[in-house]
């Protein structure tokens, strides 16, 4: 799940993590069937992104628990004494980059939310984050036409 959005519990999490191997093990032979026809290099750029990225988070949610200690709030140790914080699949992925574009309050005329607290652009994100994201909007904007 992108910009650290959470599914339930350990099933949800290894549930999650066989699904994203399916999903990516599917796109590979779908983008090796693509390089076959006349499909243009942004569209084929595009998806490597997408799939690119869905690697990497894969990675991270497979291998992060079992070779680093807790890290919420710390600097993670590598290849901690007692071991990791999770089991093989149970990762998370490292979300490391926080871009608040308006971190202000609701003007007070406001009828319902008055004077509160907002952040605009609250996720936290990843570079697989970003590269599925900017993979996804490239074939959005520019390459719809070649995916019928």
């Amino acid at each position: 799940m992108a910009f650290g959005i959470e599914l339930g519990g350990y099933t949800g999490k290894k549930i999650l993590s066989l699904f994203r191997i399916i999903v990516v093990g599917v796109g590979i032979i779908y983008l090796f069937n693509l390089t076959k026809k006349k499909i243009s290099d942004g569209a084929l750029i595009a998806l490597g992104l997408i799939i690119g990225g869905a690697i990497g988070n894969i990675i991270d949610s497979s291998f992060y628990g079992i070779i680093f200690n807790e890290s919420y709030n710390n600097i993670a140790s590598f290849m901690p004494e007692g071991g990791g914080y999770s089991s093989f699949l149970h990762g998370r992925v490292v979300d490391m980059f926080y871009f608040p574009l308006m971190n202000s309050h609701f003007p007070g005329w406001l009828p319902i939310w008055g004077g509160e607290h907002f952040i605009f652009f609250r996720p936290v994100f990843n570079i697989a984050d970003a590269g599925i994201s900017v993979g996804i909007f490239m074939i959005f904007l520019f390459y719809r036409k070649e995916f019928n």
